[in-house]
């Protein structure tokens, strides 16, 4: 497996060994030894599957503590423009973000550690996009940004009059007056 290093140094690319032959592909999602040696050795707690259609945005999500989230994600089907915000006060990529396209032919997945709002935009018909994740969700814990937050200009590769968002994600706060905090609260479950 090939781990790509992204402008922020915490979340992380990976290029997992697929194998393709006449039958089809194999591909390990996740190997406990493989990952830790590379530097993520999170606990996953629940999986998360959803579909969505082109056009739909989702997002910006993170969990508050005691339940914030790390989360390792990868698309079945489809292709999604993947966007991690950094939400760590002390952080020096602190409002930074980085953006991957993730796909059914690349296979990459993308490690996005707790301190991170995540959030993505379907570019292809449909995606199934499957993530890990490190805690439980708990909905009294939960924050969101919005997505079209300016100060993040985030390119969602969607122009907006054809952006498809739940009502709730419409509704989140900006950036600069979303519930955040430090870094320390967002240790990773070993």
């Amino acid at each position: 497996m090939n781990i790509i290093e992204t402008d922020i140094p915490d979340v992380k690319i990976i290029e997992p060994d697929v194998y393709s032959d006449s039958r089809g592909y194999f591909m390990e999602s996740w190997n406990a030894a493989k990952y830790e040696a590379a530097g993520i050795s999170c606990r996953w707690m629940q999986d998360n599957e959803s579909l969505s259609s082109r056009g739909v945005v989702r997002g910006l999500h993170y969990q508050l503590p005691p339940y914030t989230q790390a989360k390792l994600v990868r698309v079945i089907r489809g292709r999604v423009l993947d966007i991690a915000v950094d939400i760590r006060r002390d952080s020096p990529a602190f409002g930074k973000y980085v953006a991957v396209i993730l796909d059914s032919e690349n296979h990459r997945q993308l490690f996005i550690p707790r301190g991170f709002a995540h959030g993505f935009a379907v570019l292809s018909d449909e995606a199934l996009f499957q993530y890990k994740c490190d805690n439980l969700y708990m909905p009294a814990y939960e924050g969101g940004i919005a997505p079209d937050d300016p100060e993040l200009n985030v390119d969602w590769h969607i122009p907006a009059a054809d952006r498809i968002m739940s009502d709730k994600d419409r509704k989140n706060p900006f950036f600069k007056v979303a519930e955040l905090f430090d870094a320390s609260e967002y240790m990773c479950n070993a």
